[in-house]
């Protein structure tokens, strides 16, 4: 088996679609006999995000208490257990909760790939570190966290 393939809807800014635009190409993916399922999706609230969700098998999610506070986060094992050709991961740039499996989301999404799953995803481009100042000149200012792009390829993007 080798190495999963990554996707990435890119966008300017919350709310642009990206994760409209993942779960349709999920929904085409299944139809066309894929097996695909929703890793994790935060559809903030957004009714279209919630209705193109209706249809799509999703992964429940592991549950993590902070504080006090009940957090939700992608559940890495029961996404490597399910086992599907493609995972939907929104928010690639994502810090997860304290206490998960792993510190970011992209970390999480490097794990799926080395399984060999495919992993399609979504990232704002304010969350890209060369372009957050760029990003942030044109808004309310730096964006917090960011990812290096440094000496970043295709091939080497979830190391």
């Amino acid at each position: 088996m080798g190495r999963g393939k990554l996707r990435i809807y890119l966008g300017a800014a919350p709310g642009v679609g990206k994760t409209h635009a993942m779960l349709s190409e999920g929904h085409r993916r299944v139809e066309r006999g894929t097996d695909c399922v929703v890793a994790f999706v935060e559809h903030h609230g957004r009714p279209r995000t919630e209705t193109v969700l209706h249809g799509l098998e999703q992964v429940p999610r592991r549950t993590l208490e902070h504080r006090g506070a009940v957090l939700t986060e992608m559940d890495v094992d029961a996404v490597l257990a399910r086992r599907p050709a493609v995972a939907l991961v929104d928010e690639l740039a994502h810090t997860n909760a304290p206490g998960s499996r792993n510190p970011k989301r992209w970390q999480d999404v490097a794990e799926l790939l080395a399984a060999g799953i495919d992993v399609v995803s979504t990232v704002n481009i304010q969350h890209l570190e060369s372009l957050g100042d760029v990003v942030g000149a044109c808004g309310s200012g730096r964006p917090s966290p960011t990812r290096s792009c440094a000496g970043r390829t295709r091939s080497n993007w979830s190391t």
